[in-house]
């Protein structure tokens, strides 16, 4: 295989409908789960849905999953530098060959669902749906134990829902792609939840629950009624409910070199001296959901062997949220998109550096809350360079910089045309009173969507 290969599958199927534009349904990868025997059921399914946290609470799942000898398949999204990312088995991305191959045997089979969806008067299958096609099929040919499934976008009609979970994560709700779920909590609440459904063989499913705090998407009297749809929704569908804050508790925290130490309690007990090697408050709050999921599927929720436990933790990475890339200056990338992740971002970054100055990089993708995430981001930024991103769907740099001098005032706002323009300004700006020369205090933050880090992780030598 050559690498035109992997670029001729990619093209065919980033020629269809990408996951921002699609027909919200589950008929199309119904069909093709069907026609290709029912891949997703034959192993067990761990699902995750949420706004904020599902890939690093999914990459923890795996790691803790496998670290018990289990053989695991992940599927996350988007991806930050190949798309095989998406697709991992054993912890590693497929290969491009194997991700050629598992095109080229599900291919005829979406072929088929295609003709009869415009046959019908649909699209064919989108971008996310083959892509949900070729994980299912590639675990099953692995074969895998566990499958642990982040959705796209929602639950109740997102592609991955062809699956049944046996244990179900929903992660923090906040408003997100409104445009697709609705504009308040509640309409995205009931949109998440339908991925908590009764399983085949009449088991009850588990349904870990993250706390739903308020933040400035809405009051705690809208957290309540999130709370109140997800666990309705599991009383229906008889499933468990596990709820942090709760069954569930971080304990204490501690800062550590590259990360923290966490004591985390659950249904079973209390897990002490965790080293997570991820900074921020939420990624010890993701880890607890990791860890009851875990538990519930493993020992039906009783404790699971601490070692196990500290080696799966131990090893647990999670690219592109609060990583180092770069230093003298610090230059650091997270992909926070929205309000309520940038906030998280910006606790950790207090708690984890000792930043004088910080510069931000932002680019953000047209349908976001472009006020709601800069306000967030404006305590913690000296200046802030406005640019754009690889996306079509990026805002104009100039329409953003109208916003972001609302927000942080003329004289703290430049604005580059370009990403690698934008990071040597930046440079620039965080060393600029940098008497000593070695950058002491002083970082660049990368940030406002994943495609933005993506970029950035290219340019600085990480893709």
């Amino acid at each position: 295989m050559t690498d035109s290969d992997l670029s001729l599958v990619e093209a065919e199927i980033l020629s269809r409908n990408p996951e921002h534009d699609f027909e919200p349904t589950l008929g199309r990868v119904q069909r093709v789960m069907e026609l290709l025997g029912d891949p997703q059921r034959a192993y067990t399914v761990i699902h995750l849905t949420g706004t904020n946290g599902k890939t690093s609470t999914a990459r923890m799942v795996e790691s803790l999953v496998r670290a018990h000898g289990l053989r695991t398949g992940l599927f996350t999204s988007p991806h930050l530098t190949s798309i095989t990312e998406r697709i991992q088995v054993d912890g590693d991305p497929i290969t491009p060959e194997r991700f050629v191959e598992i095109w080229e045997d599900v291919a005829p089979y979406i072929g088929v669902a295609d003709r009869e969806s415009q046959e019908a008067g649909g699209p064919r299958l989108s971008f996310f749906e083959v892509l949900t096609v070729m994980a299912f099929a590639a675990f099953a040919d692995a074969p895998i134990d566990v499958a642990v499934i982040e959705v796209g976008m929602g639950g109740e009609w997102d592609s991955t829902n062809v699956a049944d979970g046996q244990v179900d994560i929903i992660t923090p709700i906040a408003l997100d792609h409104e445009r697709w779920l609705g504009s308040s909590l509640e309409d995205i609440a009931s949109t998440k939840a339908g991925i908590i459904k009764p399983l085949p063989d009449g088991r009850a499913a588990t349904v870990i629950l993250a706390n739903q705090g308020a933040d400035d998407a809405g009051g705690s009297d809208d957290h309540d009624r999130v709370t109140a749809i997800i666990r309705d929704r599991a009383a229906t569908v008889g499933a468990r409910l596990i709820r942090e804050g709760f069954d569930l508790e971080v304990v204490s925290r501690q800062l550590a070199v590259g990360g923290q130490v966490i004591d985390l309690r659950t249904t079973s007990g209390l897990y002490t001296g965790i080293y997570l090697p991820l900074h921020g408050q939420h990624q010890a709050h993701n880890a607890l959901l990791a860890l009851a999921a875990v538990e519930a599927l493993l020992s039906g929720g009783g404790a699971l062997n601490p070692a196990r436990v500290e080696e799966g933790f131990g090893k647990v990475t999670s690219p592109g949220r609060l990583e180092l890339l770069r230093t003298s200056p610090t230059v650091i990338v997270d992909v926070a998109h929205n309000p309520h992740g940038t906030q998280a971002l910006v606790a950790a970054l207090d708690e984890a550096f000792d930043f004088t100055r910080l510069i931000g990089v932002v680019a953000v993708l047209g349908d976001k809350d472009t006020e709601g995430l800069l306000g967030a981001l404006e305590p913690a930024l000296t200046q802030v360079v406005i640019t754009a991103n690889s996306s079509a769907r990026c805002t104009d740099p100039e329409d953003l910089a109208v916003i972001a001098r609302d927000v942080f005032g003329d004289d703290r706002v430049h604005v580059a045309a370009r990403l690698d323009e934008a990071l040597a300004l930046a440079t620039d700006l965080a060393e600029a009173d940098d008497a000593v020369g070695v950058g002491l205090g002083t970082g660049v933050l990368v940030t406002g969507s994943v495609i933005t880090v993506a970029d950035a992780r290219i340019l600085l030598g990480r893709g």
